[in-house]
């Protein structure tokens, strides 16, 4: 990565980038997480593949937990930059918004400016993991402590452009944090439950269908 991305400094001991063995923990901990699943992923399985100790992970996090935490805070900040990109040279308010969902809801690709390498496999992660980290009771405490604000900050910045275009539609964070989320569980269905969405040989189903959402509540 050639810039810095902002992760809650809540989620780890000793910052990961600043090390040799903390950026081996974060590249190694992508693939194992990627490739295991959350439950199967352990720090043992980790230490083995970066030929190293358990003792030095946990100089790094807490647990399991919070590493996945940081994966996907690590994914917000990245799009958080994208968004930025997407729309700083953009003056219509209408095209910033369909920018911003072209970010939100499709997938990464190499080509578009502000790609960067991870970025793939983070989406992967946040499709298959992210309900399992926020789902749980130590949510309102870990919210207190700040490490959902890149994902906040994110739904917050979408909806003040759906406030701008239509200044009395009540529920401009709610169509946008809806919008991530099926986009999140569509895709993991096209992979798993095939049957529960739709896809098409000519387009990403995804983005079309949460673009026709956008245009069908904000016609005007």
């Amino acid at each position: 990565m050639n810039i810095s991305i902002q992760v809650s400094a809540t989620l780890y001991h000793k910052d990961p980038t600043s090390s040799e063995i903390g950026l081996k923990i974060l590249s190694e901990g992508i693939q194992l997480m990627q490739d295991l699943g959350f439950e199967a992923f352990t720090f043992k399985k980790l230490a083995q593949n970066i030929q190293s100790t358990e003792a030095t992970i946990y100089r790094y996090f807490e647990n399991k937990h919070y590493f996945l935490l940081y994966l996907i805070n690590w994914y917000w900040g990245i799009i958080s930059y994208r968004l930025l990109l997407a729309t700083a040279n953009v003056t219509d308010a209408r095209q910033q918004l369909t920018n911003s969902i072209e970010v939100l809801t499709g997938l990464p690709d190499a080509s578009h400016p502000g790609y960067m390498e991870e970025e793939m496999q983070l989406k992967q992660i946040v499709i298959q993991e992210s309900g399992k980290a926020l789902h749980t009771k130590m949510v309102d405490d870990e919210n207190q402590n700040g490490i959902y604000l890149n994902y906040k900050s994110i739904v917050s910045s979408v909806a003040e452009l759906v406030k701008t275009i239509d200044p009395s539609f009540p529920y401009p964070e709610m169509l946008i944090s809806n919008l991530i989320e099926n986009a999140n569980h569509q895709r993991f269905f096209s992979v798993h439950l095939p049957r529960l969405t739709n896809t098409s040989p000519e387009q990403d189903a995804v983005v079309a269908f949460s673009h026709l959402i956008i245009q069908k509540v904000l016609q005007s």
